[in-house]
């Protein structure tokens, strides 16, 4: 059986069982991006007073994270009960090193907590499936406070219907307490990637996109990005358009280790030459010219894939980059796909890269095979860890 190198959440794979593509019509955002002002939400970014907004890198501290439970057979058809096991498997991990939460449909709450264990806090609210990166608000600081912003997930430019999943933003952060922001644009958390010091990483395709930006320009989607964000500098990556629901999001292809290092998702070498790899040549030509934020030169360091035709996962989405890594609180979690010599370099690398946290390899094959991996089901909500 052959493979594709990696995609994310494919159109083939998720529009399964779904029967054609619709628009959500729960989202809210403004113009052109669903329905008008929510009034549960914080001034618009240049309204907001305070001090200096800033996106924090995912190595700081986290107070918790999220996670969904997936909810809907018409996507996962028979693989539900696995893809639960893998998600179960993520959140008993990283609930040894910090506070996981996880939302469910409140019919499913008991099943999962029963999954996750006693180590994982299990909350009633509706999700229709495990894309908490995507649907969770990006968290800022904001002065002295930590606010939410919602970026208007619409199902990646409306591919998907997610009636629930759209309004996970507004309902999670009412019931925190924190203030939530609603973005100009529509885009989702595993669009970002940041180093903390003000330099963002994105794929122009993800955002720069008519299915989520109609009529705005590169231009005016950075200027937006960096008064939401508070980042002083974007680096714009190609990306790949319309050969995954997320329009090549950048969490699989490259992320910050450190200010100014970066781990650049690279095909096996056995792998022929297709979009993804060009994607990741495109990148690495654009980063080892770039500097961030602090006018440093980045230092760029592969990651490479393991060999497909030793993996334990497989499908025709399947997804084998390493670089849908994520970092907890002294621990980094990375995908275990079966190539030993593969998952142990990645492993080293990683170790390499964060000397003070354990490396943790997790299966999740079933995750992979519908398009995702690690980073894509969790999300970092910063600041002191719970007690």
């Amino acid at each position: 059986m052959s493979f594709p190198p990696p995609t994310r959440r494919t159109v083939l794979r998720t529009l399964a069982g779904i029967g054609a593509i619709v628009a959500t019509s729960s989202a809210c955002g403004p113009s052109g991006t669903g329905s008008g002002a929510d009034a549960t939400a914080e001034p618009s970014p240049s309204a907001t007073a305070g001090g200096k907004r800033r996106l924090g890198a995912e190595w700081e501290s986290h107070t918790r994270t999220f996670m969904a439970w997936p909810a809907l057979s018409s996507v996962w058809k028979e693989d539900l009960r696995y893809v639960r096991e893998d998600i179960a498997r993520i959140a008993r991990a990283v609930g040894q090193y910090e506070a996981v939460v996880m939302m469910a449909r409140p019919d499913q709450v008991d099943a999962a907590q029963r999954a996750c264990g006693s180590q994982v806090e299990v909350i009633p609210l509706a999700v229709d499936d495990l894309w908490a990166r995507d649907t969770v608000p990006v968290f800022i600081e904001d002065g002295t406070k930590v606010v939410g912003v919602d970026f208007n997930f619409s199902g990646w430019g409306n591919k998907q219907e997610h009636t629930n999943d759209a309004q996970v933003g507004r309902i999670l952060l009412q019931k925190y307490g924190i203030p939530r922001v609603q973005a100009p644009l529509v885009a989702e958390g595993g669009s970002f990637e940041s180093d903390g010091e003000g330099t963002l990483l994105i794929t122009e395709s993800s955002i720069v996109n008519a299915n989520r930006n109609p009529g705005k320009s590169r231009d005016t989607i950075e200027a937006e990005l960096k008064q939401t964000l508070g980042v002083e500098k974007v680096l714009w990556l190609a990306g790949v358009r319309g050969q995954d629901i997320t329009d090549a999001h950048v969490d699989s292809l490259v992320r910050f280790t450190a200010p100014g290092v970066v781990l650049l998702d690279r095909a096996h070498p056995d792998t022929p030459a297709d979009s993804w790899s060009r994607s990741a040549d495109q990148a690495k030509s654009v980063l080892s010219k770039a500097t961030d934020a602090r006018g440093r030169r980045l230092e760029i360091i592969d990651l490479p894939q393991p060999d497909l035709n030793g993996i334990t996962g497989q499908g025709d989405d399947f997804v084998s980059t390493y670089a849908n890594f994520y970092i907890a609180n002294d621990a980094v979690f990375m995908p275990k796909f079966g190539d030993a010599k593969a998952d142990d370099r990645a492993r080293g690398i990683l170790r390499e890269q964060f000397p003070k946290r354990e490396v943790v390899p997790v299966a999740i094959d079933t995750i992979a095979s519908g398009g995702g991996g690690i980073h894509c089901s969790t999300h970092d909500q910063p600041g002191k860890p719970a007690a």
